[in-house]
């Protein structure tokens, strides 16, 4: 089993979770997103170790265990396997530094953003 970054991710990309992967195998598009090829993050589904570090890091709740995937996300399962069938597609996902090097968080979103983001893609509570 591994985790699954959901659409909710979509125009989210926190990248709180590629911080803590400790196999980087998270990744992001290498080219312009596409209605097929959501500009979110995508985690490789043979790479990923299934330790769990990710899923707490996103502050969208965007990301699940496999097997406790909501059923309106299922979906996503195959979204995030493109990564390991079209490589190509795909790179590692790294956070952006500012100009002294530092690492770069995107400010936590506030709760009613995330309760609309997910009402938005039809994931309830």
């Amino acid at each position: 089993m591994a985790y699954i970054i959901t659409r909710l991710c979509t125009d989210c990309v926190d990248m709180g979770c590629v911080e803590v992967c400790p196999v980087e195998c998270i990744y992001e598009l290498a080219d312009e997103p596409t209605p097929e090829r959501p500009n979110m993050l995508y985690i490789h589904p043979t790479e990923c170790i299934n330790c769990g570090a990710c899923e707490p890091e996103c502050p969208w709740q965007a990301i699940y265990e496999e097997e406790e995937m909501p059923a309106a996300r299922a979906a996503d399962v195959a979204l995030n396997a493109l990564c390991e069938e079209r490589p190509s597609l795909f790179v590692i996902a790294k956070m952006g530094r500012d100009d002294q090097g530092r690492l770069v968080h995107k400010p936590a979103p506030a709760g009613d953003a995330v309760a609309k983001n997910k009402a938005k893609w039809g994931v309830g509570d």
